[in-house]
C-alpha cells in the first residue's frame, strides 16, 4: 500500500489552464465517509476507479492509499450504491519544476478551485506557484469526502 503525501492549495486565479498538459471530467462518490478509512468510487473519462484512503496524519501531509482501476461499468454500479452527494469536477494537470500539480475545478456540490502537489517525503521542498494562494493542507473542511 502507498503512502500518499501532498499538500493542497486555495487558487487564486486560472491562469494554470494554459499551462496545462491534460484535462479530465471526473464524476466521484463514496461508499464511505468514516474518518479513519474513506472508500471512493470515480469515473475519469472512461475509466473506472475505487480507492480507499487511510486516516490523514496530526499535519494532514500523509495518509495510506490504495486504489485500483475497474471496469467502466462496475463504477457505474457502485456509484449507484455511494452515499449521497456526488462531486462533478474537471482535473488539470500543471507541470511544474520536478513535479506536477493537479488542478481540480469543482462544478458540484459547490463551485470552488483546489490544488494539490504530491511529494516524494514529508521534508520535500516545494514553492508554489504565483497562482496558488492559501495553503489549506490538513484543513478537513477542503477534504473531497467532506464537500
Amino acid at each position: 500500500m502507498e503512502r500518499e503525501i501532498e499538500r493542497k492549495f486555495l487558487v487564486k486565479d486560472t491562469s494554470f489552464i494554459s499551462l496545462s498538459r491534460q484535462s479530465l471530467c471526473i464524476q466521484q462518490a463514496y461508499l464511505s465517509k468514516d474518518p479513519a478509512r474513506t472508500v471512493r468510487v470515480r469515473i475519469s473519462n472512461d475509466q473506472g476507479w475505487i480507492t480507499i484512503k487511510g486516516k490523514s496524519d496530526s499535519s494532514g501531509l500523509s495518509r495510506l492509499e490504495w486504489e485500483k482501476e475497474i471496469p467502466l461499468e462496475e463504477a457505474k454500479e457502485l456509484l449507484l450504491l455511494c452515499l449521497p452527494g456526488t462531486i462533478l469536477k474537471t482535473r488539470y494537470m500543471v507541470p511544474y519544476e520536478a513535479s506536477e500539480v493537479v488542478v481540480d475545478v469543482f462544478e458540484e456540490p459547490k463551485k470552488m478551485i483546489l490544488a494539490e502537489v504530491e511529494l516524494p517525503s514529508l521534508d520535500a521542498p516545494f514553492t508554489p506557484p504565483n497562482w496558488l494562494g492559501e495553503e489549506v493542507t490538513g484543513n478537513p473542511e477542503y477534504y473531497n469526502s467532506n464537500l
